[in-house]
């Protein structure tokens, strides 16, 4: 199993917004390219939250070359997109993870 993890800082002032907009519509339209089977959000818990909360964003695919397509046909778009939108008031980071679970 891979996951996709995105790590993001997200300022206060757009905190109630950007929620919405990533259960809404952000994680829809990621999950609806079809190369992701599931997805988890979480929020950091023991963090530094003066600049606003943290929060992970997992999404979960079967194979490499899933994830790959998804990187080359869709990442630049999702990312541009998140820029328009949100500006300077987040900060995210992205890792790519491969589960190491008997059966996985």
């Amino acid at each position: 199993m891979i996951a996709y993890n995105i790590s993001v800082k997200v300022e206060w002032s757009i905190l109630e917004a950007w929620l919405v907009w990533q259960l809404e519509e952000h994680i829809p339209a990621m999950m609806a390219t079809g190369l992701f089977d599931d997805y988890k959000m979480y929020r950091l818990l023991e963090q530094d939250d003066t600049d606003g909360p943290g929060f992970t964003i997992q999404y979960f695919t079967t194979d490499l070359e899933r994830y790959r397509l998804y990187s080359l046909e869709f990442a630049s778009i999702f990312t541009q997109e998140a820029g328009n939108k949100w500006g300077n008031k987040f900060i995210a980071f992205h890792t790519l993870m491969e589960s190491l679970e008997a059966g996985s």
